[in-house]
């Protein structure tokens, strides 16, 4: 979860952080300015709160994988604490077995690693705290202000009542408080079956605030913990565990994402009936939204089950695990957090400003490569057959120290399928009969002849060079060339399989569906396309799992960590480039 406990500071969801985001596609706005969560923390440690000691906490459940609105929350407790020289917790809220497996757990800490915090090595846990959760709860029932309750429950949430109805009151509501010790202490020996009975707080059955009705604090429920194994029976709901776990670690500000708001007062109520030193407070922020995906756990769990992706991996996924394989950097993610800052209120993240902070980090870092992903063979008739050519390449202009490489050109050669018109618009710069492009790094070309097969589909060019024009000089004649291309060596290529990502889903607000439908039915059919027999440059065929370069005029791309291997490469497009391509093309078709 991205967070949640007790006592704290309340909002007025229209008044406006110091820090807003951005308008979407804004990805050039750079944040000086505190956002009010740091104020608060400066304010209160000026005032000497918790000793003037800063503790957070990063809460997850470890019931799934975490995605990228749990990166912004991870962001901010653990960037809290590094600010200003506190902690961060992470601690596990597993406080539900039926759900919970040490396979998410050593997930989220790989997570959380990748993305570049340290706990110390000291993660924590709620289950650390289930002897005194049981203790706390006994002192509660001491107190008259807890009882335990035989409603099923079916009955439970019918007593509950409704927004517009007041709730009613247990039965069982009055026993006494040595009845509620001995059947709350025969709960815990297992004498009863699983949902035969609960434990409640005493509160009030006609507040307005349905969290606040009576609340469940433990159920009876057999399943063997991840970590406790078959100890317990009884178990804490996450809204009792939750905010006494903070108290016990001593966590100064717990935060958490706007719909725990209306749980703040049952938080409170509990620490205000136990005898515990600390007061966490809890802050509201709003969680992070973001165009084209989702972000409910559930819903992310049904695309993994009924297989429309292949895993919580999948590069489509916003997960943090999917992130990483599709070639997320860690330093882009926490970027694109610090980019949207902390908000009061909800809105939603367009795509492309996670997208930004991917291309600006990779501009900087990934060295160039050509790449020919639907290959059109060419042969320059009048280059020597025999002739191996090494041309000289830069591999990154905004980093001189990633110095040059060597690519081989020779007689016959790949181009971009798309690189070839046959009936070409005006402005469209590129291949077409009769006309000339320059290699990038090479010479000019001029196509003389279109080969085709028995169907009509082009299949080769011949072609001929200027040998005048190598290193970007001009043809002797006058001719102006305008378009350059990438290519590949047919002799000296690597073969490899690309696959391009685009959003998972082809609506922006793919979660916005009429009463009935499904999120599901908002997928994109063409968020995956794998291509088979592409061409890249000789020196990609050494890349590793991980290893992320630009393909010239392509994007930003991934060697796949599950899939590559040394002899089938395997490649992922991470993002594309911002460029102009599309725009020159859709004016031409119109002329």
């Amino acid at each position: 979860m991205d967070g949640a406990p007790s006592s704290g500071h309340c909002y007025d969801s229209a008044a406006m952080s110091a820090e807003d985001p951005p308008a979407a596609g804004d990805e050039t706005t750079v944040r000086t300015k505190q956002n009010f969560i740091q104020a608060i923390v400066q304010q209160d440690i000026a005032a000497g709160k918790n000793d003037g000691k800063l503790v957070t906490r990063f809460p997850p459940e470890p019931n799934g994988y975490l995605h990228v609105g749990h990166a912004k929350a991870i962001c901010l407790n653990f960037g809290l604490a590094e600010e200003f020289g506190g902690r961060c917790n992470l601690r596990f809220d597993d406080t539900n077995p039926a759900k919970e497996e040490q396979e998410y757990v050593d997930s989220i800490q790989s997570d959380i690693a990748w993305l570049g915090f340290d706990w110390g090595g000291q993660e924590l846990y709620a289950s650390n705290y289930f002897e005194q959760l049981y203790a706390m709860a006994e002192q509660l029932i001491g107190k008259g202000v807890a009882y335990v309750c035989d409603l099923s429950p079916e009955q439970t949430r019918e007593y509950r009542g409704t927004v517009t109805k007041v709730g009613t009151d247990s039965p069982f509501r009055d026993r006494t408080v040595e009845e509620n010790l001995d059947y709350f202490r025969r709960m815990r020996a297992g004498e009863f079956e699983d949902g035969a009975r609960t434990l409640r707080a005493k509160i009030d059955m006609a507040s307005p605030n349905m969290n606040m009705r009576d609340p469940v604090m433990y159920r009876i429920l057999r399943a063997t913990h991840h970590r406790t194994g078959d100890t317990w029976c009884v178990y804490p709901m996450y809204d009792f565990a939750h905010g006494q776990s903070d108290a016990i670690e001593g966590v100064s500000h717990s935060l958490c994402t706007l719909e725990f708001e209306n749980h703040r007062p049952l938080y409170d109520w509990f620490l205000d009936h136990l005898d515990l030193r600390a007061r966490p407070e809890q802050t509201e922020f709003a969680r992070l939204n973001l165009t084209y995906t989702i972000t409910s756990k559930r819903k992310l769990l049904e695309l993994v089950e009924g297989r429309h992706v292949s895993g919580w991996d999948d590069p489509r996924m916003p997960t943090i695990q999917g992130l990483r394989r599709r070639g997320y950097t860690p330093e882009s993610v926490r970027e694109f957090c610090s980019r949207i800052g902390v908000a009061r209120f909800n809105s939603t993240v367009d795509m492309v400003q996670l997208e930004n902070a991917l291309r600006d980090d990779l501009n900087q870092r990934a060295e160039r490569r050509m790449a020919v992903l639907r290959p059109l063979k060419v042969v320059i008739e009048n280059y020597p057959e025999d002739k191996l050519e090494e041309r000289e390449a830069i591999n990154n202009p905004e980093d001189e120290s990633a110095g040059t490489r060597s690519i081989p050109l020779t007689r016959e050669i790949y181009i971009e399928r798309d690189d070839f018109r046959e009936d070409a618009p005006r402005k469209y710069f590129r291949l077409a009969p009769d006309r000339d492009v320059r290699l990038r790094y090479g010479y000019v070309i001029h196509c003389n002849e279109v080969v085709k097969d028995e169907r009509g589909e082009v299949t080769e060019l011949r072609c001929t060079y200027l040998p005048e024009t190598a290193d970007g000089q001009p043809p002797e004649d006058g001719r102006k060339v305008k378009g350059i291309i990438h290519w590949v060596s047919a002799a000296h290529g690597v073969t490899a399989e690309v696959r391009l990502y685009d959003h998972l889903f082809s609506t922006p607000h793919p979660g916005d569906v009429p009463e009935g439908g499904d999120c599901k039915d908002n997928l994109n059919p063409s968020s995956l396309e794998v291509l088979q027999g592409c061409r890249l440059e000789r020196g990609l065929a050494d890349a590793k799992p991980g290893d992320r370069y630009q393909f010239e005029r392509l994007g930003y791309f991934s060697v796949d960590p599950i899939d590559s291997r040394p002899d089938s490469l395997v490649f992922n497009r991470a993002v594309s480039l911002r460029d102009s391509w599309a725009k020159i093309e859709k004016k031409g078709s119109k002329k």
